[in-house]
C-alpha cells in the first residue's frame, strides 16, 4: 500500500498521470474568469463572448508550457480573423501560473503571445481561477464556443488548428 501511494504521488508530481478537471466536460458552460492583466487591469472572460476562445492555462517556468507556444501563436494567427459558425473569431485567454509579474511577462514578450488577453492572480498553484477550472496541471486548456461552452478540452500541437477546422467546416455545412 505504502508503494501505491508512493507511485501515485510521484506520478502526479512528475506529469505521468493526469487528472481531468472536476466537475467541468465537454458540454458545460465556461465558469466566468476575472483577473488581472499583465498591465494591472481586471480581464473577464466574458469580454469576449460570442468569439471561439481556447483558455490557456500555463506558466513561464513550464518548459512543456513553452513548447506548446509556437502551436497556440500559429492557431491565433490562422482563425483570429476566421468566422466559425457564429462567432466573431478565435482568440485565446491565457491564465497564467506565475507568482512573479516579471516572469510572466518576460514570457508573454519573449514567446510572442501577441493576444491581448493574459491573466494571473500571482498564486501559482493556488490561482482561483485554475482552483476553479480544477487544473492539476499545465499546459491544460478548454476551447469554448460563441456561448461558452466546452467543446475541447487538452488540445495539444496542431490538434487546436484541426478542431478549430473541424467546427469551421461543421458551421459551413449548417448553413447549407
Amino acid at each position: 500500500m505504502k508503494y501505491l501511494v508512493l507511485f501515485l504521488i510521484s506520478g502526479l508530481l512528475f506529469g505521468q498521470i493526469e487528472l481531468k478537471a472536476q466537475g467541468l466536460k465537454i458540454g458545460d458552460k465556461a465558469p466566468e474568469i476575472v483577473q488581472q492583466s499583465i498591465n494591472g487591469q481586471p480581464m473577464r472572460l466574458s469580454s469576449i463572448e460570442g468569439s471561439v476562445v481556447l483558455i490557456d492555462f500555463w506558466a513561464s517556468w513550464c518548459a512543456p508550457c513553452r513548447k506548446e507556444n509556437p502551436h497556440l501563436i500559429a492557431a491565433y494567427n490562422e482563425f483570429r480573423n476566421t468566422r466559425i459558425g457564429s462567432a466573431d473569431g478565435f482568440t485565446i485567454f491565457s491564465v497564467s501560473l506565475d507568482m512573479k509579474h516579471e516572469s510572466w511577462k518576460k514570457a508573454v514578450e519573449d514567446d510572442g503571445l501577441i493576444w491581448p488577453y493574459h491573466v494571473s492572480d500571482l498564486k501559482g498553484w493556488r490561482n482561483e481561477i485554475a482552483k476553479l477550472y480544477g487544473v492539476r496541471k499545465v499546459p491544460t486548456n478548454f476551447l469554448i464556443d460563441a456561448d461558452g461552452i466546452i467543446v475541447a478540452m487538452d488540445l495539444r500541437g496542431d490538434e487546436i488548428a484541426k478542431k478549430l477546422k473541424k467546427l469551421q467546416r461543421k458551421s459551413w455545412f449548417r448553413f447549407w
